[in-house]
C-alpha cells in the first residue's frame, strides 16, 4: 500500500460514488429498455431491484473495505479469498473492461448530447476529453480531489434541479411513456425483463469505487461504509425520479431505442433552447462519471501491477504518490475501445463481465468469520450477499443466452487474461 501525505475525507469518497454512479447508464439506457418494457411499474421495479442489489453490495463491500483497508479492492478479496489468478483476472478485467469502458462509454455520451446542437461532436472530441481529465487527475491527490469534487457538485446540483422542473412542469403535448396498469405482472416474467436488468445493473455500477481507495481514506472503518450507503441511497432516489420525469415527458415512440433520451425528453419539457442547455449540463456532468473511473481505476490498476512482472511498469507513482502511468493506461485503453465497437456493444459486454465479477467478490463475504467482521455483527449480514448472488446469476443467465455475442466478447476478453497470468507467472519464476 502506497503512503499518501493527504487522506480524503467521506464527502469526497461519497463524491467518487456519486459520480461513478451517475453518469452513462441513467441518461442513455431507458431508451434500451422500452424496446421490450413499457410498463411504469415495470421500469420503477427494475431501477428499484437495481437500487436494492446496489445497496446489498455496498453493505458487502463495506465490510470486506473496512476488514482489508489498503488499496485494491477486488483484487486483494479474490486474491487472498480464492487464487491469485482471480485476483490477477479481476485486474486484468478492471484495467480492460471495469474502469476503461465506462469511460469510454462516457465520452461517447457526451459527444452524443453535444451534438444537439447540429455540430458533430466525434470520436476525436470524445478521445481529447478523456485525455484532458487523465491530465488534471495527474498532479496530486488534493487536486485530484478538487476537481473532482467540483464536477461532482456540478452533477448534483444538475440532478435535482432537473428532477424538481421535471416533477412541476406539467405535461406537454408531445405526449408522455406513464402507463399504471396490470401489463407489468406479464412484463416481469419476460425474458426482456431480465436482460433490461443487465442495463440497469450497469447504471448503477459504481457502487463499490470507494472501497478500491480504502487506503486513500482517513478513518476508514467509519468513513467507507458511511460514502458507499449514502451515496448508493442517494443515487437509487435519483435513478427513480429521473426515469419518472423522462416517461413524463417523452412518448415511448419518442424515446424506444435512443441513446439520448434525456436529451428528447427535456426538449418536449423546457422547448428546444432550455433542452440544448440540458444537453450541455449532461455533458458537464459525464466529466466527473469520467473522473472518478480514471481515478480508481489508475489505483486498482497500480495496486495490482506491482505485484505482477508483466505490468510492473505501471505500478510507478510520481511524487505526489500518483498512479500517473495507470491512469494513461486506462485513457490509452478507453480510446481503443471507442474506435473498436458500438456503444450498445460495448455496454452489454462491459455489464455482462461485470456482473460476473462483482459476483465473485461478493461471495468472499463468505469466507469472513464472523469475530473477524468489523461493521455486521449477525448472522443476518448474509442475506445480503446470498440476494445479490441469487439476482446476478438470474441476470447473467439470460443476458448469455439473449446476447451471445456481447457475452462472448467478454468472456473472451477473460481467457485473454488467463493466458497473461499464464506468461506473467513464467516470466517471475525466469527472474528467480
Amino acid at each position: 500500500m502506497s503512503t499518501v501525505s493527504h487522506r480524503i475525507g467521506w464527502k469526497t469518497a461519497a463524491a467518487i460514488v456519486v459520480s461513478n454512479m451517475i453518469g452513462t447508464g441513467i441518461f442513455t439506457t431507458l431508451g434500451f429498455q422500452l424496446s421490450d418494457i413499457t410498463n411504469t411499474y415495470s421500469i420503477f421495479l427494475l431501477w428499484m431491484i437495481g437500487g436494492i442489489l446496489a445497496l446489498f453490495g455496498a453493505f458487502c463491500y463495506a465490510e470486506l473495505g473496512s476488514y482489508y483497508k489498503g488499496n485494491g479492492g477486488d483484487y486483494i478479496y479474490l486474491k487472498e479469498t480464492y487464487h491469485p489468478i482471480l485476483g490477477y483476472l479481476v485486474s486484468w478485467i478492471s484495467l480492460i473492461i471495469g474502469f476503461s469502458s465506462p469511460v469510454a462509454l462516457a465520452a461517447l455520451a457526451m459527444s452524443k448530447y453535444l451534438s444537439a446542437f447540429d455540430v458533430t461532436f466525434g470520436n476525436g472530441f470524445a478521445i481529447a476529453i478523456i485525455f484532458m481529465v487523465a491530465l488534471s487527475l495527474s498532479f496530486s491527490l488534493k487536486a485530484s480531489g478538487r476537481f473532482h469534487n467540483f464536477f461532482t457538485f456540478i452533477k448534483i446540483v444538475f440532478i435535482i434541479v432537473l428532477v424538481c422542473l421535471g416533477v412541476f412542469i406539467s405535461g406537454t403535448d408531445a405526449g408522455n411513456s406513464l402507463s399504471f396498469d396490470n401489463r407489468w405482472q406479464n412484463e416481469i416474467m419476460l425474458p426482456a425483463f431480465a436482460t433490461s436488468l443487465v442495463f440497469v445493473t450497469y447504471s448503477y455500477t459504481g457502487w463499490n469505487s470507494a472501497s478500491y481507495i480504502a487506503g486513500e481514506i482517513k478513518d476508514v472503518q467509519k468513513n467507507l461504509p458511511k460514502s458507499l450507503i449514502l451515496g448508493t441511497l442517494f443515487v437509487t432516489v435519483s435513478y427513480l425520479f429521473v426515469n419518472f420525469i423522462m416517461l413524463k415527458h417523452a412518448p415511448v415512440s419518442q424515446l424506444a431505442g435512443k441513446e439520448d433520451v434525456m436529451g428528447e425528453a427535456a426538449g418536449n419539457m423546457l422547448g428546444a433552447a432550455f433542452g440544448k442547455l440540458v444537453n450541455i449540463f449532461i455533458a458537464l456532468q459525464l466529466v466527473a462519471t469520467i473522473s472518478g473511473y480514471l481515478w480508481v481505476g489508475s489505483r486498482l490498476t497500480q495496486a495490482f501491477a506491482v505485484e505482477n512482472r508483466l505490468w510492473k511498469s505501471l505500478g510507478i507513482l510520481n511524487k505526489k504518490g500518483i498512479p500517473v502511468r495507470a491512469l494513461f493506461a486506462h485513457a490509452v485503453i478507453a480510446t481503443v475501445i471507442i474506435l473498436m465497437g458500438s456503444f450498445k456493444e460495448i455496454f452489454v459486454y462491459t455489464a455482462f463481465i461485470l456482473q460476473l465479477f462483482a459476483s465473485l467478490s461478493i461471495s468472499t463475504v463468505f469466507f469472513l468469520k464472523k469475530e473477524r467482521r468489523k461493521i455486521f455483527k449477525s448472522d443476518l449480514f448474509y442475506i445480503f450477499p446470498a440476494v445479490f448472488l441469487l439476482f446476478s446469476g438470474y441476470i447473467l443467465y439470460f443476458t448469455l443466452i439473449h446476447n451471445p455475442r456481447e457475452s462472448l466478447i467478454g468472456l473472451g476478453i477473460v481467457a485473454l487474461g488467463i493466458v497473461l497470468y499464464l506468461i506473467d507467472r513464467r516470466l517471475s519464476k525466469s527472474e528467480n
